[in-house]
């Protein structure tokens, strides 16, 4: 069951994305303003280039960073901007002093699978090469997937360094076999019809097959040894809370160092669709902590 505070505030069509509504999903995403970004003042931001990915990078406008963050936005693979999800995250910014990076990465299905890790891990090696060195990796539902697959790339080809890698809500599998991929048909925000849609458009018809790259599906790589400390988040009415679980319990199997919130009432981007919400206040406290920790603030 859904929080009430969250189901409260849940006062938009719950229409399932199918491919036919991916345009429509683009177009009617929510638009950050610039005053959002800022957070009254304790946030600048300026739009760069990446070894040709576009990415927003936003710095505390008082003082010096204390470190660099990359966030990936949400979407479904197949939606969102690099303003998505920032109006919460600049949060970060303001009270940490964070430098975070968001990259445009390009959109399924148009541009399917590597096409967007490919982008964010060319983000990762840009941060690296002026001076955003050792970052914390984060992402939100298919960016926390992106996030994983970043962090994989990065241990498997010695890539840059990363501190930590922080999931919120992540899209992990394309397999859709777990218990709660099956238990969300409708009434909630990101449902078991759209999770088909958004792996789909990124992986064609090799979806659930055998063949899906871990760099795809993070759920899919054969070790979790070897990881940067990761947090991992997820509400117990989301589609995608099994595969996150499985995720942590594979890390800690590893003998690397998770931590893994289920939040109780919590659909899929409840933080995001009642951010006041107690639930909400709670996810998003916690995550602060959890980065003041790995950032040694």
């Amino acid at each position: 069951m859904i929080d009430q505070e969250i189901a409260a505030a849940m006062d938009f069509p719950l229409t399932p994305l199918t491919p036919d509504r991916i345009g429509w999903r683009r177009a009617n995403g929510r638009v950050v303003t610039d005053a959002e970004l800022t957070r009254g003042g304790a946030v600048t931001f300026s739009e760069e280039d990446a070894d040709g990915v576009p990415v927003l990078v936003l710095r505390p406008a008082h003082g010096s960073s204390s470190a660099p963050l990359l966030h990936i936005h949400g979407g479904g693979m197949v939606a969102g901007t690099r303003r998505s999800d920032l109006q919460a995250l600049s949060e970060w910014v303001a009270e940490l002093g964070v430098t975070l990076v968001s990259p445009e990465y390009r959109l399924a299905p148009e541009h399917p699978h590597p096409a967007p890790v490919e982008d964010c891990y060319r983000a990762l090696t840009w941060m690296a090469r002026n001076d955003f060195a050792d970052p914390i990796v984060a992402g939100t539902s298919a960016g926390g997937g992106l996030a994983a697959a970043v962090t994989l790339m990065a241990r498997d080809q010695g890539g840059p360094a990363i501190r930590g890698q922080l999931l919120m809500c992540p899209m992990l599998d394309d397999r859709c076999e777990t218990p709660s991929s099956h238990q969300f048909l409708e009434g909630t925000t990101w449902v078991r019809t759209s999770n088909l849609t958004g792996w789909t458009a990124l992986l064609g018809e090799a979806r659930g097959g055998p063949d899906v790259s871990q760099y795809a599906a993070a759920a899919r790589a054969s070790s979790l040894e070897g990881l940067p400390p990761t947090y991992l988040d997820v509400g117990s009415v989301d589609v995608f809370r099994d595969e996150v679980v499985t995720c942590a319990s594979r890390i800690w199997q590893a003998g690397g160092d998770a931590e893994l919130h289920v939040w109780p009432g919590g659909c899929h981007g409840f933080d995001q669709i009642a951010p006041e919400a107690s639930l909400s206040r709670r996810a998003r406290a916690t995550r602060l902590a959890w980065l003041r920790r790995t950032l040694h603030l």
